[in-house]
């Protein structure tokens, strides 16, 4: 039986969101942009600065606790970009906190296929000799960090060690669920994916590279979603490099 292609679209309401977080990133970027002009003016000489206020990254993502027979195919990613505000609490500015907001796109590839049954979505998983080219969950996240900041930093020097570590809540503005075939494929906003998610974060490197770490806190599924009788209880890893610019 070949599977009829679908249109996928988010709600409204995810949309509106989108658009909404678009102008407070602006906004927090602008700010962002004011104290790094300040900084680039007073930097020679004055020890008022501030660093790694904007942030980019990429991930590989693992899935722990899979159920039974559920394997990671193709390459599950997920990219992060935000602002967070640098708030220095030591006269020499090398410890501080952290406070942000940004957005984040993770794919999670594996041989689990949701489908949809009326209201509900039933769970599968396929074995290896199912033939399709693609099983994943994506998720669309806007992300509050709260970091612990320690770095060697001064104030004529770009290059330093650092290592911030603290929390990073996350809220699931668009999640699907989607599989492709050679006989067709099919997507759906899916809402069994956890829209509150939370984890910690571990950053640490030296200049321009530094490693980043984020190991999730709750299940990427809400409570009693199951396949085959057990409960899917997947969580998070996400390990990969982060880039901070001042």
């Amino acid at each position: 039986m070949r599977l009829e292609r679908t249109v996928f679209t988010y709600p409204r309401y995810v949309r509106k969101f989108m658009r909404c977080f678009a102008l407070l990133f602006l906004f927090f970027g602008f700010s962002g942009s004011t104290y790094a002009q300040e900084n680039e003016d007073t930097f020679s000489g004055s020890t008022n600065y501030l660093e790694d206020q904007f942030y980019m990254g990429i991930t590989y993502n693992f899935l722990l606790d899979k159920p039974v027979d559920v394997t990671q195919r193709n390459l599950s990613y997920g990219l992060q970009a935000g602002f967070i505000r640098d708030i220095p609490v030591n006269p020499d500015r090398t410890v501080a906190l952290g406070l942000g907001l940004g957005y984040n796109l993770n794919s999670y590839y594996s041989n689990l296929r949701a489908t949809e049954s009326g209201d509900d979505v039933i769970y599968d998983v396929l074995d290896g000799d199912a033939d399709f080219k693609r099983s994943k969950v994506e998720t669309h996240l806007i992300e509050v960090p709260l970091e612990f900041r320690w770095r060697n930093s001064t104030a004529s020097s770009y290059k330093f060690w650092r290592v911030y570590t603290g929390l990073r809540f996350g809220y699931v503005v668009g999640g699907r669920s989607k599989f492709v075939s050679d006989s067709g494929d099919f997507s759906f906003y899916n809402d069994d994916i956890r829209r509150f998610q939370y984890g910690l974060t571990f950053n640490f490197g030296y200049n321009t590279f530094n490693i980043h770490l984020y190991y999730s806190l709750n299940n990427l599924f809400n409570d009693d979603v199951f396949v085959n009788g057990s409960e899917i209880s997947m969580r998070p890893l996400r390990i990969g490099l982060i880039f901070y610019i001042l």
